[in-house]
């Protein structure tokens, strides 16, 4: 295993594992979660002893999390209280992607305003789901057919206005969605970093390195010349390997007996896999074919050996099926974990998503 993997495995939790799921969010800042339960396991799989869905929900009914548009234009789950200041550097640039896309929804600031003015007078006492919002989208004549109700919650996400924080519970299953809540009210007052750009470079680093100035412009969205510009302002926070790599300047302290040839089972659109621009040193050409992202821009969850990928995995969440055992699909005989390896990965999974 080389070095780089090695400090990887460490600085993303996988062998130095935060105590809660909460704690390995702050560390990681945000990982990403337009699938609901992937974004919750991304924690769980950080996190010490055996972590469990209900724990991580509650982080979000107490509002320590919540999962909005953080940058890129995707859904991340991220603390609460970093939130504001992450947005303050990426909020214009993610609405100026969306312009095009909103001017062909017939989508301008005018029926954003109002839209947010419907919105807040209906989510002043409580949240409401994504099917209520549209509801009311209805009432006050907006259709939000077309992705249009899709992309004005979007904007709305971005300005700040909105999150997603509740989970919205189901008996004896795995919850997929959450209430909407007005940002101002759900949102706990912090003080921001005084250098938000410089923190978000620090905090991938801590996160995700070791990793380059292109790693950090790819994972943030930011163009290549602002990412620069952040890694110069935070450079005397973190520590920079040879030719131009960063690890964080305090590292997470390794578990006792952590096994960096460990077999772990990773989400979909894991950390550790899509936050790189160049990802060949966790994966081969064919294994990042099969992984994704495909066409549909999909990234399957991975079965993760020695801090490589060595196979994919799948698990039903659907009513029913959670209970059933998650199947693994290796890519490699010649060279696949144990099987009681990946078993046992995969069992910390099923255990994780129990519902009880």
């Amino acid at each position: 295993m080389t070095a780089l993997l090695r400090e990887r495995l460490r600085s993303h939790r996988l062998t130095a594992p935060a105590r809660t799921p909460v704690a390995a969010a702050r560390h990681m800042l945000a990982v990403q979660a337009q699938e609901f339960l992937a974004g919750r396991w991304a924690l769980g799989v950080r996190s010490s002893g055996a972590p469990t869905l209900a724990a991580v929900d509650a982080a979000f009914d107490r509002g320590e999390l919540v999962r909005t548009h953080t940058m890129r234009g995707t859904l991340h789950v991220i603390p609460a209280e970093d939130v504001r200041w992450v947005l303050s550097v990426t909020g214009d640039r993610q609405l100026r992607q969306d312009a095009s896309r909103q001017r062909q929804l017939g989508i301008d600031d005018a029926l954003v305003a109002r839209v947010e003015a419907a919105f807040r007078e209906r989510l002043a006492e409580e949240g409401r789901t994504r099917a209520q919002l549209f509801d009311d989208l209805v009432e006050i004549g907006v259709d939000p057919s077309g992705q249009r109700g899709v992309h004005l919650i979007y904007a709305l996400n971005v300005r700040g206005v909105l999150v997603q924080g509740p989970v919205v519970h189901r008996d004896d299953a795995v919850s997929r969605e959450q209430l909407f809540m007005l940002a101002e009210e759900w949102i706990p007052e912090s003080v921001p970093p005084t250098d938000p750009l410089a923190e978000f470079f620090v905090r991938f680093i801590d996160g995700h390195g070791p990793a380059t100035v292109d790693d950090f412009a790819w994972w943030s969205g930011l163009p290549i010349t602002v990412a620069r510009e952040a890694a110069e302002r935070g450079r005397a926070r973190v520590t920079e390997q040879d030719d131009g790599v960063f690890v964080g300047a305090v590292r997470p302290r390794r578990a006792a007996g952590a096994d960096d040839a460990a077999t772990l089972a990773l989400p979909m659109f894991d950390e550790y896999y899509i936050s790189y621009a160049d990802r060949s040193s966790v994966a081969s050409p064919d294994s990042m074919a099969l992984i994704g992202p495909g066409k549909n821009g999909m990234v399957r969850a991975s079965l993760l050996t020695a801090g490589r990928i060595a196979g994919a995995w799948t698990h039903s969440a659907a009513v029913g099926r959670h209970r059933e055992d998650p199947v693994a699909e290796l890519f490699d005989e010649e060279q696949a974990p144990d099987p009681g390896a990946v078993a046992a990965a995969l069992r910390r999974y099923a255990d994780f998503v129990s519902v009880h």
